[in-house]
């Protein structure tokens, strides 16, 4: 028989969660940085503070639209201009690899979003590919073929460690899957908080085919995302997706037929990034925080988590800049304190 619950015991265990998650969500300071982590399973905090930590390199890296860095051209990283200012579009573009993940590719990719997390400017991001017909397709195999045993798994780590920090970007993303995504091109799309994909597109994780597993945090992020059970069977199965399909198993928000240039998907989520730009930025990054550090935990700690995150838009400016609007019936004027 199971021990007697004390009196108040059940009350005094949710007081104590409500105390750690508001501990771990202590109020902001002006330059909203998060302190403290949480115990247990729970991983990703430490990423998550130091997206809200202040840019290091303030608005250098705000570029005009097109602008891009000054790296190889296997990704390029655009800043979008005028309406769609603080929309950020990364960019792969390795067509005679279709998009795979090299050596060069992946530190390309890390750099990138090491500025992204920090850059206060940035309110969305879209990864997308250059190449008609390609989102990625996964490791670069040819390389691959030339690593002796002790060299693949820490490149194999690095793909994964590149993978999470792009999940744990304080900001929205959406991956515009308009081609190919296998393995690790969907796993980097499953990274994404919202994912768009073409009809035509083909997706899914076929690692099993060459006598491995998904090793970019797709064993994890594809049962979350459409149920373990289905996604034992398309793992275990290596089967590919189109479309349609991934949108009737809930893998993608939005399919669209193909137009004529290929890019479609990314439309829709130029589209989507678009309806998240007017609303407050802080509010934006608290509400990620307390959706994604809510659902790995019991509903009673979620509560407590987004008690929290709410308390944290309370004292900014934008919330008396909202209420004022509402009062004065116009649009908002965020700043993002």
């Amino acid at each position: 028989m199971a021990a007697a619950v004390a009196p108040g015991a059940l009350g005094a265990l949710q007081a104590s969660r409500t105390r750690l998650a508001a501990a771990c969500c202590a109020p902001l300071s002006s330059r909203w940085r998060l302190p403290g982590s949480f115990t247990g399973p729970q991983v990703g905090w430490a990423t998550w503070v130091r997206g809200w930590m202040p840019a290091v390199w303030g608005a250098t890296l705000w570029r005009g639209y097109s602008s891009e860095l000054k790296t190889e051209d296997e990704l390029r990283v655009r800043y979008l201009e005028e309406e769609n200012r603080g929309i950020v579009v990364l960019g792969i573009n390795r067509a005679y690899a279709k998009n795979s993940f090299s050596k060069n590719l992946v530190k390309m990719l890390s750099k990138a979003v090491d500025a992204l997390k920090s850059d206060k400017k940035v309110r969305t991001v879209i990864v997308r590919s250059e190449v008609p017909g390609i989102f990625c397709a996964g490791a670069d195999l040819k390389e691959r073929v030339k690593m002796n045993s002790s060299e693949v798994g820490p490149f194999v780590s690095k793909i994964r460690a590149v993978i999470n920090e792009i999940a744990n970007l304080p900001v929205p993303t959406i991956a515009a899957i308009d081609g190919l995504a296998l393995g690790g091109g969907l796993e980097l799309a499953l990274a994404c908080d919202i994912r768009v994909a073409a009809s035509s597109a083909k997706m899914g994780l076929v690692e099993t085919k060459l006598a491995i597993i998904p090793g970019g945090g797709g064993t994890q992020r594809l049962p979350r995302a459409i149920g373990m059970s289905l996604a034992k069977e398309l793992i275990f199965s290596a089967r590919v997706l189109d479309g349609q399909e991934a949108k009737a198993v809930g893998l993608i928000s939005h399919v669209l037929e193909q137009n004529q240039e290929g890019d479609a998907a990314y439309r829709k989520a130029l589209d989507l990034a678009r309806e998240f730009l007017p609303q407050g930025p802080v509010a934006m990054r608290v509400a990620k925080l307390a959706i994604n550090q809510g659902m790995e935990v019991d509903l009673v700690t979620g509560l407590a988590i987004e008690e929290a995150c709410y308390a944290q838009t309370i004292p900014t400016k934008d919330r008396l800049e909202g209420l004022l609007a509402f009062k004065e019936k116009r649009s908002p004027r965020y700043k993002g304190e």
